[in-house]
């Protein structure tokens, strides 16, 4: 009774952080506008930032750890060094990178961490988002590191726009909410943006996905696609948010979540004005 009674506090404390503030903020790949990208530096300075939740990016190694980083090569958080494959790399020669420098030389000790030490840096109350950049193959690899890392399943969500990977979450780890990803295209200015609004519904149905995690593409989002979304079951949150109109415009919309580079910036730029007079 105790364990279930702790549960409900944790759920309460974050579901409280998103009623009180308007919208859970959400640092991007840590607190990046001011840190490189998915180091501890970034995830620790977004706490110090008062983030409600850190969004981190996850790749399986060669020798089969998940780290944290963006991109299937190294070339671009580690320039002038040798380029790797993050799938074909090893975890010790993926963490001799300084991957802290090309943001700034006091960055210079930040080293490509593991999903391990990410999650020892989410504090009781708050939430990360593990976005999954890689295929299915990462999910037998994951579960166990989640399980053991100490955070509650309502501190822990998966993200992935890769739909596969979302079905197989759910289906392999049904205590975690899993959002599908998706940006929009289209051919031309004049034709229609997609993904459309009915195929978003049928993906996240079909997916078993708990919510939506879209791109901030106001040309696409408005009042009606939210409540769509909201109407079919699914929280709706949104990335990645660094300007302050548009954030104001997506807290009015009714974000679950905003992601953002700028965790304080942002927070800032929703709470200076009131709901409603945006």
């Amino acid at each position: 009774m105790r364990n279930v009674s702790l549960t409900l506090l944790s759920f309460l404390s974050i579901f409280s952080a998103a009623t009180a503030n308007g919208q859970l903020i959400v640092a991007h790949r840590g607190s990046s506008y001011d840190a490189p990208e998915n180091t501890l530096a970034a995830f620790r300075l977004a706490w110090e930032k008062q983030s409600d939740a850190i969004e981190g990016d996850f790749y399986v190694t060669s020798d089969d750890r998940i780290v944290c980083i963006h991109d299937r090569t190294t070339i671009r958080v580690a320039p002038k060094q040798s380029e790797l494959t993050v799938a074909k790399s090893t975890l010790d020669e993926l963490q001799k990178l300084d991957v802290g420098t090309w943001k700034h030389q006091r960055y210079s000790a930040e080293r490509i961490p593991t999903l391990k030490q990410v999650l020892a840096t989410v504090p009781d109350g708050k939430q990360i988002f593990v976005e999954i950049k890689c295929g299915p193959e990462i999910l037998p690899l994951m579960k166990p590191q989640l399980a053991a890392s100490g955070l509650k399943p309502e501190q822990i969500v998966i993200i992935c726009f890769d739909q596969t990977v979302v079905t197989q979450s759910r289906k392999l780890m049904p205590e975690y909410d899993v959002n599908w990803l998706t940006g929009y295209k289209q051919k031309t200015k004049q034709s229609a943006w997609k993904p459309s609004q009915h195929d978003v519904l049928k993906i996240l149905a079909r997916t078993g996905a708990t919510g939506l995690g879209t791109n901030g593409n106001l040309n696409v989002i408005d009042h009606a696609f939210v409540n769509s979304v909201r109407a079919a079951g699914f929280e709706f949150h949104v990335w990645t948010v660094n300007d302050v109109a548009p954030a104001r415009q997506f807290a009015d919309l009714g974000a679950f979540s905003i992601t953002t580079d700028r965790p304080a910036f942002i927070r800032n730029a929703i709470q200076s004005v009131p709901v409603g007079t945006r």
